[in-house]
This record gives C-alpha cells, sequence and structure tokens, in this order.
C-alpha cells in the first residue's frame, strides 16, 4: 500500500550530507573519550587490568545489541529515525555514566550508550550510500569516518584540557553536545529515496533525489533502475537471502572487513594509548598531549580518503593501509622489547603509532564503512549492516577487554602484543588481496545486477520467477 509524507523540505547538499553523517561525532567522542577517563578511574576505584578492560568494552558491548536491533528499526522507522533514535539513547547513557559513583554504574552507562552508537554506527553509511550519486558515495561514506575521527580528536582534546583537573565527568558529560545536535539535526533531513521508494512515496523519493543527485541527475533513470531492484526483491525477500549463494560472497567480504577492522588493533590503540605510553616512561600530561596529536593526524589522514577513494579506489587503499601497519607495528614490537631509554622508547613508539594510524585511516578507516553499505542487496541492506556492525563490535569488544590483560608485563607484554597486531595485518593483506572486489564507480543497483548476472540469476523483476 502506497505511503505518502510531507514533500521533503528544500536543503541544500551541503546540509543533507553534513547532519547525515553527524552521527560520526557521537560515535568517535564516546570511543576517543574513554581514554582520558580510564587512567582516573583506575586510580580512583582501584581497578584490575580486567576491570579496565570491561570498562572499556561496555560501550562495544551494548553497540552489539544496537546494531542487531538496527536491521528492524531501519525497516519499520527508516534511516532517518533510527539515527534519531540512536541520538537519544546515547544521551541516555551519557547522562548513567556522568553520575556514576561505582564502576558497575559507570560500566552500565557505557553499555546504554553502547546502544546508541550501534544502532548509529549500523545506519549512518547506509543513509549515506543511498543518497549518494555513485560518483561520490565513497567520499560522502569517508565524510562520516571524518566525523567519527572528529569526534575521537574532540574527546582527546577535552581530556588533555581536563587532565590537570582530572574532572573525568565532565570529560563523559561531553557526549552530551553530538548526542543533542544529532536528534535535532536530523528533524531538518529527509528519508531516503529507496527507503521513500519501497514504502510508495515516488513523489518525495523524487524530491530527495533532486537535492542529493543534483537537479541535472537523470531522476527517471535513477528512479527506474531503483524501481527494478526493489520489484526483484520484493518478489524474492526470504528472511534466509543473506546466506544466499548470490548474496553470501559479499556477507563473507563484509563480515571479513568488520573483523578485520578490529583485528587490526586500531581500538587497543585508541582506547589504551595513555596507560600504554605511561607504563613505557611518560608522564599522564605528556600522554594526553600525546593523543591530540594522534586525533589530528587521524583527521588529516581521513580527509584525504575523501579526495582519493573515488579515484584510487577502495581495495588499493586496503592494501597500502595493510603494509604501513604491519611495518609500524612490527616496529613498535621491536622498539618495546628492544629499547631500554624511557625517553627514547617513549618518542619512538608514539611516531611509530602516529604512522599506523596513518595507515588505517587511508585504508581500514572510511573504506571498511564505505563497502559495508555497498555490497549488500537492497533488501538485505539493513540486515547485512546489522550483521557487520555486530561482528564489528563483537571484535571491537574482545579487543578492547582483552588488550590489557595479554599486553601485561607478565603475559605478552606490549611488544609482544604489538607483534601479534602486525601478523594479523599480514593475514588481512593476504585475504584482502583475494577475497574483497572493487566497487569504485558503480551504483548500488548495478551492484546489485551484477551479483545477480554472475549468478545466473534473472535481472528484471518481469524475469524473477519463485
Amino acid at each position: 500500500m502506497a505511503q505518502t509524507t510531507a514533500p521533503p523540505r528544500n536543503i541544500g547538499r551541503f546540509t543533507l550530507y553534513f547532519f547525515g553523517a553527524l552521527g560520526g561525532v557521537l560515535f568517535g567522542y564516546d570511543l576517543g573519550i574513554v581514554a582520558g577517563v580510564l587512567p582516573f578511574v583506575t586510580e580512583l576505584w582501584h581497578l584490575s587490568s580486567w576491570g579496565t578492560g570491561v570498562i572499556t568494552a561496555s560501550v562495544s558491548a551494548g553497540a552489539v545489541v544496537g546494531a542487531i536491533l538496527s536491521a528492524r528499526t531501519n525497516k519499520a522507522l527508516g534511516r532517518r529515525r533510527t539515527i534519531q533514535l540512536a541520538g537519544a539513547v546515547a544521551l541516555v547513557g551519557t547522562a548513567i555514566a556522568t553520575v556514576a559513583g561505582s564502576a558497575g554504574v559507570l560500566t552500565f552507562g557505557r553499555f546504554v550508550i553502547g546502544i546508541g552508537v550501534g544502532l548509529s554506527s549500523s545506519t549512518v553509511p547506509t543513509y549515506l550510500s543511498e543518497l549518494a550519486p555513485a560518483r561520490l558515495r565513497g567520499a560522502l561514506g569517508a565524510l562520516n569516518q571524518i566525523f567519527i575521527v572528529l569526534g575521537i580528536l574532540v574527546a582527546f582534546l577535552t581530556s588533555y584540557a581536563l587532565g590537570k583537573s582530572g574532572d573525568w565527568r565532565i570529560m563523559l558529560a561531553g557526549a552530551a553536545v553530538p548526542a543533542i545536535v544529532l536528534i535535532v539535526g536530523l528533524s531538518i533531513l529527509p528519508e531516503t529515496p529507496r527507503w521513500l521508494l519501497q514504502h510508495g512515496d515516488e513523489a518525495s523519493a523524487r524530491a530527495v533525489l533532486r537535492q542529493s543527485h543534483g537537479s541535472d541527475a537523470d531522476l527517471d533513470h535513477e528512479l527506474a533502475t531503483i524501481r527494478e531492484v526493489i520489484a526483484i526483491d520484493e518478489q524474492r525477500g526470504r528472511p534466509g537471502d543473506l546466506w544466499k549463494p548470490w548474496v553470501r560472497p559479499m556477507l563473507f567480504v563484509a563480515v571479513l572487513l568488520a573483523a578485520g577492522q578490529q583485528l587490526s588493533g586500531v581500538n587497543a590503540i585508541n582506547a589504551y594509548y595513555p596507560t600504554m605510553l605511561i607504563a613505557l616512561g611518560l608522564a599522564t600530561q605528556a600522554a594526553l598531549l600525546s593523543g591530540v596529536l594522534l586525533g589530528i593526524t587521524k583527521f588529516v589522514f581521513t580527509a584525504w580518503v575523501v579526495f582519493v577513494v573515488d579515484k584510487w579506489g577502495r581495495k588499493p587503499l586496503l592494501l597500502v593501509g595493510n603494509v604501513l601497519m604491519a611495518v609500524c607495528l612490527l616496529g613498535a614490537g621491536l622498539v618495546a622489547t628492544n629499547v631500554t631509554d624511557t625517553g627514547t622508547r617513549g618518542l619512538l613508539m608514539l611516531v611509530l603509532i602516529i604512522v599506523y594510524l596513518a595507515g588505517y585511516e587511508l585504508g581500514w578507516g572510511a573504506i571498511v564503512w564505505v563497502m559495508m553499505s555497498e555490497v549488500f542487496p537492497l533488501k538485505n541492506r539493513p540486515a547485512g549492516m546489522g550483521v557487520s556492525s555486530v561482528v564489528l563490535w563483537a571484535m571491537t569488544g574482545v579487543v578492547t577487554a582483552v588488550f590489557p590483560l595479554i599486553s601485561a608485563p607478565q603475559r605478552l607484554g606490549i611488544g609482544g602484543s604489538m607483534f601479534v597486531f602486525a601478523g594479523i595485518n599480514v593475514v588481512l593483506f593476504f585475504l584482502t588481496w583475494w577475497l574483497v572486489p572493487e566497487t569504485k564507480g558503480r551504483s548500488l543497483e548495478q551492484i546489485e545486477l551484477d551479483l545477480r548476472a554472475r549468478a545466473g540469476l534473472p535481472t528484471d523483476a518481469g524475469a524473477v520467477t519463485r
């Protein structure tokens, strides 16, 4: 049955994409701020390595729940309202965490925040990819990662600014700002044309396409292509479609990208860089200041990706990122295990971490979210993004919970942990080389129709049969 809505407001493309990607700031701030909070709450509550790991991983645990819920909320509420719901949930969690009087309450508050982060991280890439024309989709997907690293940078700056006072509650309360801006900002944005057309509102879908693709776009062709894919999916759509032979390869690719992003070691660095650098001999404020340098590095290289992702392609950037990360992690392991002078060791580790993060943001930071939102068919995209996000957040939880344990001096130590992550990046390089396809320059509908053609399935709605 056709569903009609009020015509979308006349919104410029800058506003459309800016607020569409704003969920990344919330995501990044909540990931990054724990690095500044941990040194203070660890001392306050005498936390063990396991205790710090649980507090850090609680956001990831909540994000798994949010990612699971996202497929249903995307289908029922749409992309836009799901992102608003994410902001509201994160706001509640922020309030709980800010007033926490114990490690248990702080953990619960961050778990609730994680639900909002999971809803947002599963939906924002889909929202942007469904708004963007094919020629800009990589850049606009990278915009999401720019906002994530901007949130991390703001968190690192906040941690450093409040480091002398040790006011970790204000650090946590800062997450309320992006949550509120997200809720308000999304209220002026439209739903995606694909979701609108899927729900029978062609007039609004056409208006949104005109806003997001420009007045010179061939709107009739775009709508016809979207309509064709919707018709095919509606005739063949079943609960187990993600495991169908023609979809399964893309499910494997998305899961590889999601797991690989976290197993590369990035959130061990993001969450524990002050603790790690302090253990290697830096003072607390110096370690927090180094976070500002790390945040700036992440921001600059993610911004660069916006300009090269649709020229160089997705796969080459992933491979280059793996090489840089593996070399830097190997070097970090050698420095941690062989250099004894604390000043030299701390400086070398900081340089290697900076180059490592440059490699990560150049490849596995932005590209993973772009590709996960590209590879699934329309009908399966919410479920596919949900599954991918569950895997990503589960791996984030594993890495952030386990890193304090394995990096302890009596176990692998910091050096041994770096060697492990270096080895994982070597494995990821070869898996990416063999398995990951290139999606540069193709519309979402072309990607889906190519998948069907390779599997020998019909590529027009009228030919599809059960």
